[in-house]
């Protein structure tokens, strides 16, 4: 029989106040109770709910009548009356409602300081393209649900016109050295350090997902996630590899920490809603003190999760790279869902970035333009105001939904023929139609990058169309 689980809903809908007492009374039937039916868990948690005096020295069932007994409504944390300033790049193509999700955020009482990236658009909590300091608090809705969701760029010492004339063999590559979707698994599963932290045994939420993340390392996600071959063009001369400009085979992928990671996110997120009470516009925000041991344990969580996303790629990219029988010249990597302690206005803050690169002074990132669209290797220049942060791609401009009621498969066949591109999978929802253009969002950026070379697609290949994981 398998270990009973009851969810924060289940206990509301028995009329259980909202606020830590829903997690304590979760965590005594998951402990206690394994074995309970739903009925026979939900009779007794009733039976404390109805007379939690009753059962106040009760050895298991007097941790939830404690806080019952204690407990009323919980207060709900005001906002600011007025947001604090922040830089917004690119505020011409960005629509109003995602500056609206911003000024939500830079409301919160531990809001600190705020930009908005020239890509950015609506999602939950902050706006992907958002970035959020906070002051000794982490918000995990801040930071996404795809933890680490993050670019490696490989360069190898493959010939430009291989990709030609090599095409089948490339193709081939593609097709089975890579996995990708929402369940996607390798039947045989692959040893890396990640796997042995110590964070899987030690953190609750952690301890039944080791087996999902060993049948998932090295795979892809949905939505926007690809691996893809082309061609980069190194810019800039005094390059930190000391590659001579010109162009070289370039192999990235764009993938986060699969289904560890969102079940880490859902997870904490749950938990932030119990703990901190925020207005309804603002509930997606909800965040987790720092000096708490759930604020611990998220941020541990979250730093295992972004090392495990970085372990998929290296092991993507070492497959594709064997399969190829290439060296490797240089790699760039980044994170652009993730939350870093860095010290902005003179203190140690927590800086989320919600689809939005790292870009301090001399920091080398990725981004990415459209399946057809050329992405960017980018230096830093360490802009103050927008938190060293830059946009994590051109972002879309439709909906999914609106995407695929707008452009034909025959017109996407047709821009991807135009471009010379050739795709594997995918689905009108990233239609290169969708997305801004990138050469825009790089023009209202410039203050806070430049330019090191190029990435121009040639071989895509991603998830069958479905919803995204970013």
């Amino acid at each position: 029989m398998s270990e009973l689980k009851m969810t924060g809903k289940q206990l509301l809908g028995l009329g259980y106040p909202q606020g830590p007492v829903i997690r304590v009374a979760i965590d005594v039937i998951a402990e206690h109770y394994p074995a309970a039916t739903p009925e026979e868990a939900e009779a007794v948690l009733s039976s404390v709910l109805k007379d939690p005096v009753a059962y106040q020295h009760d050895p298991v069932l007097g941790a939830i009548a404690a806080h019952l007994m204690v407990e009323e409504k919980p207060e709900v944390i005001a906002l600011r009356d007025t947001p604090v300033d922040y830089a917004i790049f690119g505020a011409e193509f960005i629509e109003e409602g995602t500056i609206k999700q911003l000024n939500n955020a830079i409301r919160l009482p531990v809001a600190v300081a705020g930009a908005l990236m020239p890509d950015a658009h609506q999602g939950y909590g902050l706006p992907i393209g958002g970035v959020l300091a906070t002051d000794n608090a982490v918000i995990p809705y801040g930071v996404g649900v795809d933890i680490g969701c993050r670019m490696c760029l490989s360069i190898l010492d493959l010939p430009e016109a291989s990709l030609e004339t090599q095409a089948s063999n490339y193709q081939k590559a593609l097709k089975n050295k890579t996995k990708f979707g929402a369940g996607a698994e390798w039947k045989r599963n692959d040893a890396d350090p990640v796997l042995e932290r110590s964070e899987f045994r030690e953190i609750p939420v952690l301890r039944n997902l080791l087996d999902k993340a060993a049948g998932q390392l090295g795979t892809s996600g949905s939505g926007n996630h690809f691996v893809e071959w082309g061609i980069v063009t190194i810019l800039d001369a005094n390059n930190e590899w000391n590659l001579a400009p010109g162009n070289y085979v370039g192999l990235l992928s764009h993938s986060g920490s699969r289904g560890m990671g969102a079940q880490v996110a859902g997870h904490y997120t749950r938990l932030a809603k119990e703990l901190c009470v925020l207005p309804k516009e603002a509930q997606h925000l909800a965040y987790l003190d720092m000096n708490t041991e759930a604020g611990q344990e998220y941020w541990l969580a979250m730093n295992l999760a972004g090392d495990y996303a970085s372990a998929c790629h290296h092991l993507i990219h070492q497959r594709m790279i064997a399969e190829m029988g290439a060296t490797l010249l240089a790699r760039v990597e980044n994170h652009h869902n993730f939350a870093w302690k860095e010290i902005h206005h003179g203190k140690e803050l927590i800086v989320h970035r919600k689809g939005a690169t790292p870009a301090g002074k001399g920091m080398l990132g990725i981004i990415p333009g459209s399946m057809t669209a050329p992405g960017f290797i980018v230096r830093g220049k360490g802009e103050e105001s927008s938190l060293h942060s830059a946009s994590h791609g051109a972002g879309r401009q439709m909906s999914r939904t609106k995407a695929i009621a707008s452009i034909t498969a025959e017109e996407m066949r047709k821009m991807l023929q135009d471009n010379g591109v050739t795709l594997i999978g995918g689905g009108l929802d990233e239609a290169p139609g969708a997305y801004k253009d990138i050469n825009t969002v790089m023009s209202a950026q410039s203050d806070l990058v430049e330019t090191v070379g190029r990435f121009q697609p040639k071989m895509v290949r991603m998830a069958d169309g479905g919803p995204a994981e970013d």
